[in-house]
């Protein structure tokens, strides 16, 4: 018994086989009228002797979509119209969340008068409306003093506005320095074992009393890392007996050493032009993103249109002679008008007429 994967290629070299063999006995048959068909010189179009194999090239493309139409699985599509993306196509969104004290320091947004936190939520908020969210699941890492997953692949966004809010994980935490190079471990970890180029990883944080050294690399699976910070970058808030700020040159330095981009959420959303760029699929190529079930609706639609345009190709471009009668030879053999003499009005093929006479002085 074939098995189901080598099914298609089965039934491609049938049609194949099955196509060159009716056009090689065609082509037998043909020899018997070739006159009449490609006149004199016995010959078609240059082209014409390839036909045979592309017909046949185009059944067995035909056949092979059609069989593997039948194995893959189909898309299914919800009652809104959205397509329902399969577990192995789900996108990931790994957010790294700084929940330190310094977090609630109310210096933030365009007027400072958002905790960090606060704005850190607004500017989520702000992606999830322009991402197609029935295509991620998110997961949250929190980080102070060490970390811990707070969510992992989940599909409801409203779990993570909750997480997002004024919960106070901070006391899930010894106290002591914010160290968001653990957070960046606990997502490389939880993303491992996803697909290549599936997971964009959003680091929110302020930037303060991050370590300088101890930088994780990220798995295959993350493809994007966006580092957002937030608070203040100009005026410090005193907390912990010192004064606290977004420290922007440490955030764009993680961004740049984990091949990301950095961007100040302290007052502006998210541009849409990252976000479409964050958003694309992986691989710009559009080869890349083609998958079993489109090649075999490409090898349909080919495979049909070359059978049905080949007879229509043989009719008008298959030779240059063309049965019947040439106007030139119509014209040849048409008969010829008499040539009328211009002096007289006489007609000079006819023989002269002659005058019948009467005698002079008779009565008629």
């Amino acid at each position: 018994m074939v098995s189901e994967q080598f099914m298609p290629v089965v039934a491609a070299a049938l049609a194949f086989g099955l196509a060159f063999g009716a056009e090689v006995l065609h082509g037998r048959r043909v020899r018997h009228v070739v006159r009449l068909a490609f006149g004199g010189h016995e010959r078609p179009a240059g082209w014409v002797r390839g036909v045979p194999w592309l017909r046949a090239a185009a059944a067995a493309a035909l056949a092979w979509g059609l069989v593997t139409l039948t194995s893959v699985e189909p898309k299914s599509h919800s009652a809104n119209g959205s397509r329902i993306v399969s577990e192995s196509d789900y996108r990931h969104v790994l957010l790294v969340l700084d929940v330190s004290p310094s977090m609630r320091l109310m210096d933030a947004g365009p007027q400072g008068t958002q905790s960090r936190m606060q704005r850190g939520r607004a500017v989520m908020e702000s992606f999830f409306r322009r991402v197609p969210l029935e295509q991620y699941r998110i997961s949250v890492v929190a980080t102070y003093n060490g970390a811990k997953p707070v969510v992992v692949d989940t599909h409801d966004v409203d779990v993570v506005r909750n997480v997002l809010g004024d919960l106070p994980m901070h006391f899930a935490f010894p106290a002591g320095k914010t160290r968001l190079f653990d957070g960046l471990e606990e997502a490389a970890r939880i993303a491992h074992p996803w697909n290549p180029g599936s997971t964009t990883v959003l680091v929110l944080s302020d930037g303060d009393t991050v370590p300088t050294k101890g930088m994780p690399s990220m798995p295959a699976s993350v493809r994007d890392v966006v580092v957002i910070g937030v608070g203040d970058a100009q005026r410090g808030t005193f907390i912990d007996g010192r004064q606290s700020r977004q420290d922007v040159s440490t955030l764009r330095q993680i961004a740049t050493r984990l091949g990301g981009t950095f961007h100040n959420g302290n007052e502006k959303h998210l541009a849409s032009t990252l976000i479409g760029d964050l958003t694309r699929s992986a691989g710009e190529n559009v080869l890349e993103r083609l998958s079993r079930r489109e090649y075999a609706l490409i090898c349909c639609a080919l495979g049909a249109a070359l059978l049905a345009l080949i007879p229509l190709a043989l009719h008008y471009l298959g030779t240059a002679w063309r049965p019947g009668v040439l106007g030139a030879q119509v014209s040849a053999m048409r008969p010829r008008a008499p040539d009328v003499a211009s002096a007289g009005g006489r007609d000079r093929t006819s023989p002269p007429s002659r005058s019948v006479g009467f005698p002079s002085g008779s009565r008629t």
